[in-house]
């Protein structure tokens, strides 16, 4: 049987590439100068390592931080972590997560607020990702938030969330006080559907809108295109093959890993030889969303749309 515990992937674009298409996006689709913070699942190499290009100097490095809590886990944004001490609050970060802490988590959110620049984010509050049941989940979520309100700078409306779980939140900022903020869980090569506008310069002066709760958010028209049809594109992209990949990963059986029973990590592509039947029949499926007219047939399959009413 397969140990998916034991298994990992990655999304189709390097670090630098999802940072050149969210850049892209904001500069030519709608004539502004962009802001952008990448953040990984409890993991802040990437960002690190864009700041060693000239042109990514301003990118923060920011994480998607996974706590455990009630019998579920959360997600929250830290972004604009210090420089000089982000290693080492992510490794407090990393053994909270993984049970082996001996720091208080209320001692964590203190030492990361401290900071003014730094923004902390409730990330897709009401999505019962655990599967511990909807009522459960979003009751936690307000116990959580109950409980460290003041270290919670705003709650996110996610792009890749279905709207009625989005409108959701809006009640939840309101009782907690707090301002919505854009943000989005993109894995594929579709940039981001919700967005934030602002005046602020730099990151910092737009870390300073938010704490003090002021947020102007824009939803594009993307994100009113049907979710399950967005979902599968996002699925296109990451099963997709790729000849530009920065790290040669061409098939995305190459961007997939394992840890075998000998111990040794491998990719997909190397401990499978030549893909299962199934799984070829299954991406070779997904590759008809590349020709206009099976997309269209699938938009129409999936037309149903959740009325954006704020």
């Amino acid at each position: 049987s397969l140990d998916l515990s034991r298994a990992w992937w990655t999304p189709p674009l390097s670090a630098y590439d999802a940072w050149k298409l969210e850049t892209r996006q904001i500069h030519q689709h709608f004539g502004m100068d962009s802001l952008v913070s990448l953040s990984d699942h409890d993991d802040i190499e990437a960002a690190a390592m864009l700041q060693l290009r000239e042109e990514c100097r301003p990118v923060p490095i920011s994480v998607e931080w996974t706590v455990p809590w009630a019998g579920t886990f959360f997600h929250i944004g830290i972004h604009n972590l210090p420089a000089d001490k982000a290693r080492a609050i992510m490794s407090d970060l990393v053994a909270h997560t993984n049970g082996t802490s001996e720091v208080q988590l209320l001692n964590l959110f203190e030492t990361l607020s401290e900071r003014r620049d730094t923004l902390i984010v409730f990330n897709h509050a009401n999505w019962d990702e655990n599967g511990i049941g909807q009522e459960a989940h979003r009751t936690a979520a307000r116990q959580f938030a109950a409980t460290y309100k003041r270290f919670l700078h705003a709650f996110e409306l996610n792009g890749l969330r279905p709207w009625s779980e989005n409108r959701a939140i809006f009640d939840l900022a309101k009782h907690f006080g707090k301002p919505l903020i854009s943000g989005g869980d993109r894995h594929g090569r579709e940039p981001n559907t919700i967005l934030n506008l602002t005046n602020a310069a730099t990151l910092a002066e737009f870390v300073e809108e938010i704490r003090e709760g002021f947020s102007d958010i824009l939803i594009t028209n993307q994100y009113l295109e049907p979710l399950a049809m967005r979902i599968l594109q996002n699925l296109e992209d990451i099963l997709g093959d790729l000849e530009d990949h920065a790290y040669g990963w061409r098939h995305w059986s190459d961007r997939a890993f394992y840890v075998c029973a000998d111990g040794v990590t491998r990719s997909l592509g190397q401990a499978w030889g030549e893909q299962p039947l199934a799984v070829r029949l299954f991406t070779n499926g997904l590759r008809l969303l590349r020709h206009p007219q099976f997309k269209n047939a699938f938009r129409m399959a999936f037309a149903k749309r959740e009325a954006v009413v704020l």
